[in-house]
């Protein structure tokens, strides 16, 4: 009957008269990440060159002044400010999105997750028209940070994503629900690299407003897409209220209800699993800009753009990496090769001095991102089909979290060890990988014990 689930707990086919195509998230999440990308380092890039101009360093790094190793003040001056305004920025728009992203979720559940999108949409919209007005007219950099917090209100991009992975839920079988959000998240990388690449060589060539202006125009296709076209697939929304704890509690609820002992337990551990994963991966990018523009890099625009594009990579490789070695190999196995492979990346990145180095690391990461993508399905697995929406938006608080924290972590540590080892935080990365490494392996033991149950999932 249409509109209802089944007894085995298909899904249920959707009502007549669809906009354009029912849950096809992924031009979101690809526009989405492609304006965000494309704007990361040229704000970065921007705060270094507004604070050198502000104290007086001329900031020449051609190769000959990047030859010597002895600490400039100034130049570590202008490091440490340009890392204590990007850990404001993330840590205002984190604060904020740590609340209003899980009460949007878990109001998707009822109102269908199309208004999540479009919320979410509008955000990262008003964040750019703010960092426009910045360059444009020299305002303050504090604005940058109104920016953020403005678009953590409406959802940020951690609420798109968690509509985006629930939408996938909706529509996905246990089967298939892996490699469906694999593939969500290779949208998120290759978007990331064509946008590293473009982004790049065009502020090398132009300067920093025009950036800017294509993110813009992106964003405003993208809210018209999901105010338009998005099909939404939630199957039958109801009105509901948005304030209220209803939501919040329907969260906790998930961890703390009576439930089989072990799945309980394993959703717990899971979540601590992905939020170390998250932790590292958003920590390491959010100081790789900086060390890259500094000494002994010394990396220009282009450079820092070939270089974000390597880091996007893993994106499309760990798809594809994924794909054949689920052909061999239990999904288990390949989240610890992927996470093996992590931590030697972040090991050379500690290291590198010179930019063959650099690459080396970004390549030693090609199968780095299989894990995220195995820990949500093994997640979705262990709820009802009716508490799908809710674990996507605790998700989305634990990746909300792990960015506050690697920001806070990562960006902290980085000036207070620029004098004794500038790459650090990122051999602290290749520490902290060990613990989902273990803890993977330990709930994988834990499956094939007789007591453990699972929730039955659609076929």
């Amino acid at each position: 009957m249409e509109g209802r689930a089944n007894s085995r707990g298909e899904p249920r086919a959707w009502p007549a008269g669809s906009v354009l195509c029912r849950g096809c998230v992924e031009p979101l999440i690809f526009l989405a990440n492609f304006a965000l990308v494309l704007q990361g380092p040229v704000t970065t890039q921007y705060l270094w060159h507004r604070f050198s101009a502000d104290l007086g360093y001329n900031g020449t790094r051609d190769r000959g002044s990047c030859s010597n190793h002895s600490v400039d003040p100034t130049a570590q001056e202008v490091e440490t400010l340009t890392s204590h305004w990007t850990l404001y920025m993330n840590m205002g728009g984190f604060l904020v999105g740590l609340f209003s992203c899980t009460l949007l979720g878990a109001w998707s559940d009822c109102v269908g997750r199309r208004p999540l999108l479009v919320l979410a949409s509008l955000g990262l919209l008003l964040q750019t028209v703010l960092s426009i007005l910045v360059v444009q007219l020299q305002l303050h950099v504090g604005y940058f940070v109104l920016g953020r917090i403005l678009c953590a209100l409406l959802g940020d991009f951690g609420g798109l994503l968690a509509a985006g992975f629930a939408s996938v839920a909706d529509v996905s079988s246990s089967r298939t629900r892996t490699i469906r959000m694999a593939l969500l998240e290779a949208c998120i990388g290759v978007a990331g690299m064509l946008a590293s690449l473009i982004g790049g060589n065009w502020l090398h060539e132009q300067g920093y407003a025009n950036p800017f202006w294509l993110a813009l125009a992106l964003l405003i296709a993208m809210t018209l897409y999901a105010a338009f076209c998005f099909g939404e697939t939630v199957k039958e929304p109801t009105r509901a209220r948005l304030f209220t704890l209803r939501h919040h509690r329907s969260i906790v609820q998930l961890y703390v209800t009576q439930a089989p002992e072990k799945s309980r337990k394993h959703l717990a551990l899971y979540s601590l699993a992905i939020f170390v994963v998250i932790t590292v991966h958003f920590g390491a990018q959010d100081i790789l800009t900086l060390y890259e523009l500094s000494t002994p890099l010394c990396w220009d625009s282009r450079l820092i753009g070939y270089g974000s594009a390597a880091q996007h990579l893993p994106y499309l490789t760990s798809l594809l990496g994924l794909r054949l070695l689920q052909y061999c190999l239990a999904d288990t196995w390949v989240a610890e090769i992927g996470l093996a492979f992590n931590i030697m990346g972040m090991v050379v990145f500690a290291f590198a001095t010179i930019t063959p180095l650099m690459f080396t690391g970004y390549g030693l990461l090609f199968l780095s991102l299989v894990v995220t993508p195995i820990i949500r399905a093994k997640l979705s697995r262990l709820v009802r089909e009716s508490e799908q929406g809710a674990l996507f938006s605790a998700v989305a608080c634990v990746n909300g979290l792990a960015m506050l924290t690697a920001s806070g972590i990562f960006n902290s540590l980085y000036p207070a060890t620029l004098n004794f080892m500038k790459g650090f935080p990122f051999l602290l990365g290749a520490g902290l990988l060990f613990i989902p490494a273990v803890l993977i392996g330990i709930l994988e033991r834990a499956n094939h014990c007789p007591e453990f149950q699972q929730f039955p999932q659609s076929p």
